[in-house]
């Protein structure tokens, strides 16, 4: 079909799109900013790459659909999460420059470094409007946001922002962190090796760009390279290679049928769930670590021959129905006890255990099954602290699940108790987890925050009385105690304070639907007497140790919570 359409195809770096007088447009009804940290870390690392001593001179960043009639304004109808992040990614970068120049850092240079890059990438700030005419523009959601206040560098607020706005301050502030780490330390001024950073990056970060004169021939290539082609073509990029390299044979007709067979069945019990990920997870649990943009090249490489092929698609089809079922806590293959954890690992957006799991379920099912489960709960209490709780990052910790997978493999490890043993090197001990505890903000705007914080309040209320509430269950609510929109009477907290101690967790606490509707933003003094008829032990120890709530309350309480928490989320090693 694409031989057909009216494009044009280039390979193209980020300095050759955005280092001249053209503009781009994310057309207003595309879907909003939806990168999170994996994404930005998955980029972050591949950048890194590139500075590594044996490191590849460019990266390829996919392929970007672009409509114009004009060539000069183009429409971006898929590419729209990358090109979006590597402008925040420069963005964080003049960031980064601008403190440098208010700390009174070599600022007329800095000043000038700073001036450059926004003309070369970003665009301009009219000098006398300040109003910021960029060379992109966002969807209809984001772009009010973008140009207010990523594009001038303005002070971002954290009140009052959608879920997508949330993930573009995130997202500014955690490259801008990176930048900083990453440019600390060499020869030059720090601005300098910024400024160095940048104009390396531009140039090592290219695309196959295609770009369309009309909106039909867009979205028809759209279609085929992503809603149906993205997505699967990874999939029929290795069906193809191992299907010719099973037919450079001359095998039988038979044997390719029953080929086709297993493959369609592999995918048919995927579903929904992207090929590719469950290769790498699969591929994963056995072998060396490789990262996505590896992945189709390494199987190239080891998979040469009919018996490899034959073998490689026998292993896949008795691995999807395992994978499938680690995604879908439903799955009749799952006991109560194991269905549970899956689930708060579901809540908890946590992937980078699949390939040890898939290990551990294919080796323990038959003989160790209760093996199987003491594994799956110390992930999930691994996950709650090193991700929930502590935020760290997940470059390090799949590289330790592959490790002990492939251990797994080869028979080195061979119960649950050693597998436990090799998880220690990344158990965030105590004193870390309490000290992010003490301080952990979960904003319940956000519906997995939401589903978080109630996760945690359950935990601790069984810990406390021993009752097993209905987690699901609409009668019972999240309180916050310091209202989400408190009133003018809320005088024990700084007003400058409000926005930090609404979502700490020692703010929150459960209260049964119909006591949290009577007493709505009413002021403390109210809340209490509500607080007091409350099933719930932990609620009640409100009104009974606290007569006021201010600031040192909200710290008081989070500070037990967090004591309580160590003894609630932890492994016993070796037991």
């Amino acid at each position: 079909m694409m031989s057909n359409l009216n494009f044009n195809t280039s390979n193209q770096t980020f300095r050759q799109l955005f280092g001249n007088g053209l503009t781009y447009r994310i057309p207003p009804f595309q879907r909003d900013y939806s990168w999170a940290v994996d994404e930005w870390d998955d980029l972050w690392q591949d950048i890194l790459a590139l500075f590594e001593e044996d490191g590849e001179p460019s990266h390829y960043m996919g392929y970007l659909v672009l409509q114009s009639s004009n060539n000069k304004q183009f429409d971006v109808i898929d590419g729209q999460q990358r090109l979006t992040t590597i402008s925040i990614l420069i963005l964080a970068s003049l960031g980064y420059l601008q403190d440098l120049i208010n700390d009174d850092n070599d600022p007329d240079k800095n000043q000038q470094r700073k001036d450059n890059l926004r003309s070369s990438y970003i665009g301009y700030v009219d000098p006398v409007s300040l109003i910021a005419k960029s060379k992109l523009r966002l969807n209809r959601h984001n772009d009010r946001f973008y140009q207010t206040y990523l594009v001038p560098l303005e002070q971002i607020p954290q009140r009052n922002l959608n879920s997508s706005e949330h993930l573009l301050r995130k997202a500014f502030i955690w490259f801008k962190d990176k930048i900083k780490t990453h440019t600390k330390e060499g020869s030059e001024a720090i601005g300098e090796r910024v400024a160095q950073f940048v104009d390396s990056i531009v140039d090592k970060l290219f695309f196959t760009v295609i770009t369309v004169t009309d909106e039909l021939n867009a979205f028809k290539v759209f279609e085929t390279l992503n809603a149906r082609g993205v997505r699967l073509s990874a999939t029929d990029l290795l069906k193809n290679y191992l299907f010719s390299v099973v037919s450079a044979t001359d095998a039988h007709e038979q044997e390719l049928h029953a080929l086709e067979e297993r493959w369609q069945r592999i995918v048919g019990t995927l579903g929904s769930e992207s090929f590719p990920e469950f290769l790498r997870a699969y591929w994963n649990s056995r072998n060396k670590i490789v990262r996505k943009s590896d992945l189709f090249k390494t199987i190239r490489k080891n998979i040469s021959s009919s018996e490899e092929v034959f073998l490689l698609i026998r292993n896949l089809d008795q691995a999807s129905s395992i994978y499938a079922a680690l995604r879908n806590p439903s799955d009749s293959l799952w006991n109560n006890k194991e269905r549970c954890v899956l689930q708060n690992l579901q809540m908890f957006n946590v992937r980078q255990p699949l390939a040890l799991l898939l290990q551990v379920f294919e080796k323990f099912n038959e003989k160790h099954r209760d093996g199987v489960y003491q594994v799956l709960k110390a992930i999930e209490v691994l996950s709650f602290r090193y991700h929930v709780i502590c935020n760290k990052q997940s470059h390090d910790l799949e590289g330790l699940y592959n490790a002990i997978a492939c251990r797994i493999h080869s028979d080195e490890l061979s119960n649950a108790t050693n597998i436990l043993e090799n998880l220690k090197a990344i158990y965030p001990e105590n004193i870390e987890f309490k000290a992010a505890l003490r301080e952990k903000e979960l904003c319940t705007t956000f519906a997995r925050n939401k589903k978080i914080v109630r996760y945690i309040l359950f935990k601790l209320e069984k810990f406390i009385s021993k009752a097993d509430y209905d987690f699901e269950s609409a009668q019972y609510t999240i309180e916050h105690i310091l209202p989400e929109n408190p009133s003018e009477n809320w005088i024990s907290f700084q007003e400058e304070n409000i926005d930090k101690f609404i979502f700490r967790l020692g703010n929150m606490t459960l209260l049964e639907a119909r006591l949290n509707r009577e007493i709505g933003n009413s002021e403390y003094s109210k809340k209490i007497a509500k607080y007091a008829q409350s099933c719930f032990k932990q609620t009640q120890a409100i009104a009974e140790h606290y007569d006021e709530w201010n600031e040192a309350k909200v710290q008081s309480r989070q500070k037990q919570m967090a004591d309580k928490a160590c003894q609630i989320w932890r492994i016993d090693f070796g037991n």
